[in-house]
């Protein structure tokens, strides 16, 4: 294929289409296999990361500047104010290591701070809009770490595209207009209300321009005085003072902020059928996304395909093995003891994947892996506002990067021109069950809550670069991940018909899906085996996924968000 320009579009559900009138286009999936790449929720966003790469700088570069867009012109899923998970691939070691930047509980936080007066755990809806629900934020300190590892670029240079697009302004997309007129408990707080209220009080559609011009000025000073910009000074105490402020105020300091450290860890790795799937351990949940692949292993999925009612009632049931161990044992490991080897041991899998008969029934329990200790189920609501993205730098370095505020707008609180997180909230509210059973992840002060992100890295068998997955969902992360990677890997689909499969998340008693999408003969032969399927939740998925194949990358953006992939051919 001839090569005009050197920047291609790749828009989901749609062919390769140039983003400059020269080039010509290409087919889904024809870059060559070293080109470099970005793949984003938003095209601003990508475009920003491809701009960093068409300079020299390296995915860990390229994923500052995606990370500052995002929190601009998709400020419902994520931004400078939240949390990330970064999976990282060094091309040149072949070794993969993970960045935590999970938001913690302030030092006086206490276990019983989502708990009224009358001892039962506070609604939801008031939870979310509290001070208590942010948490110091972790994704410009981890990212700050990754870049001074990996970056080729100068910190300061990385911040350009948003911050001019922040200070002249950017059309609001459809899916960002609907969430600033959605029926959310986020809409109404004030903060929300007023940044995307027009002069006359009514809110921005779709198609009218937005300027964050607070956002800017904040941009700036992140870009020349780096991660103090936000950990100190006078940001620091505008995030100490909006959370403190009621209703039901936090109990965050200037030291907390100070004091936050993201954290290195070894990525979490296991084998599905020819590849070697790494993603970020506890408090994040590869060890149930693993789980399930391994579960999924033992059955005859793969001999399956997306047209059999069998294959999705596997995933089903599946799903829920997975879910019942990882609500009961997942948590921060700094804290509770985490049977990932149990949890992941071949022998356990195994005996969970025989516990799938041939009708669905009651919720199963958690099962007892070897390290298990006694404890209670965790019953939190995990909401959806989280966005992924992945990266491919020239050295055939990547960054696979699930980051979010938690919920929609986060708090719907705003400190210079970002939201803040309401991560805490993926604490559970109570910290023992009604048998006096402590919840592994129960509030404690400088705790990370546990998180369903988990960005996936896949390798050959000798080490090389193989794929990438990760979504955004809440607690159907894990589905939605599984479900995307099964299509691609056991059905051998394009990447980007298999993120547009029906999702199915199935937990506990509960069959949530893509009802419509889903043909009525495999409705029906799902009822038939026990599974009612319900609609799902607000967001949906926000997969983005990539493989190597035959020479050459295949990948997808998710077809219910606003999704690219940006190629820049070498």
């Amino acid at each position: 294929m001839r090569l005009i320009q050197k920047l291609f579009l790749v828009v989901a559900g749609a062919s390769l289409a140039s983003c400059a009138a020269t080039a010509e286009p290409a087919a889904v999936g024809q870059q060559s296999a070293n080109e470099p790449f970005v793949i984003a929720a938003n095209p601003l966003a990508a475009a920003a990361g491809l701009d960093i790469l068409k300079r020299g700088g390296s995915a860990a570069d390229a994923a500052v500047a995606v990370q500052a867009m995002l929190s601009l012109v998709e400020p419902q899923s994520s931004g400078v104010g939240g949390g990330a998970f970064m999976t990282f691939y060094d091309a040149r070691t072949r070794k993969v290591v993970v960045y935590d930047g999970r938001e913690v509980a302030p030092a006086q936080a206490t276990p019983a701070m989502f708990v009224g007066a009358d001892g039962n755990a506070l609604p939801f809806n008031a939870a979310v809009l509290s001070g208590c629900a942010t948490g110091v934020p972790g994704a410009v300190k981890m990212l700050a770490l990754a870049q001074h590892e990996h970056g080729a670029l100068p910190w300061a240079s990385l911040f350009g595209a948003a911050q001019r697009t922040a200070s002249e302004g950017f059309i609001v997309s459809p899916r960002l207009g609907k969430f600033i007129n959605a029926d959310y408990a986020e809409n109404s707080a004030p903060d929300v209300r007023a940044y995307f209220a027009k002069s006359g009080g009514t809110l921005l559609q779709a198609g009218d321009r937005l300027r964050n011009p607070a956002y800017a000025e904040f941009l700036g000073r992140l870009a020349a005085q780096g991660p103090s910009a936000l950990y100190a000074g006078s940001t620091a105490a505008k995030i100490v003072a909006r959370t403190r402020a009621g209703p039901l105020g936090g109990s965050m300091m200037m030291a907390d902020l100070a004091n936050y450290q993201p954290i290195k860890r070894e990525a979490l790795c296991r084998p599905y059928r020819t590849y070697v799937v790494c993603a970020p351990p506890p408090p994040a949940s590869a060890v149930g996304l693993l789980e399930l692949l391994g579960i999924l292993q033992q059955t005859d999925i793969a001999a399956r395909g997306p047209t059999d009612p069998q294959a999705w009632y596997l995933f089903a049931e599946a799903s829920r093995l997975m879910y019942a161990d990882r609500d009961r044992y997942v948590g921060d490991p700094a804290f509770v003891s985490v049977p990932v080897a149990g949890l992941l041991d071949p022998a356990y899998v195994a005996s969970r994947a025989r516990l799938i008969g041939t009708q669905a029934g009651p919720p199963p329990l958690a099962g007892t892996p070897a390290g298990a200790t006694t404890g209670a189920k965790d019953k939190t609501l995990e909401p959806t506002g989280t966005s992924h993205f992945i990266v491919r730098d020239a050295a055939g370095n990547v960054v696979s990067m699930t980051t979010t505020v938690e919920s929609l707008f986060g708090t719907g609180r705003m400190v210079d021109g970002f939201f803040l997180n309401n991560q805490l909230t993926d604490f559970a509210f109570l910290p023992r069950d009604l048998q006096g059973r402590p919840v592994a992840n129960a509030v404690a002060p400088g705790k990370r809550p546990r998180s369903s992100m988990t960005p996936a890295i896949l390798l050959t068998a000798d080490g090389h670069f193989a794929g990438a997955f990760g979504s955004a969902g809440g607690n159907a992360i894990l589905a939605y991940v599984a479900k995307s990677m099964v299509a691609a890997i056991d059905w051998n689909l394009p990447v980007q018909q298999a993120l547009a499969q029906p999702n199915l998340v199935a937990r506990g008693a509960n069959f949530n899906g893509e009802v419509t999408k889903f043909s009525p003969e495999i409705r029906a032969a799902l009822r038939a085996r026990g599974i009612d399927l319900k609609p799902g939740q607000g967001e949906d998925s926000g997969v983005q996924g990539v493989m190597i194949r035959d020479g050459r990358v295949d990948g997808g953006a998710d077809p219910r968000r606003e999704g690219v992939i940006l190629a820049l051919p070498r």
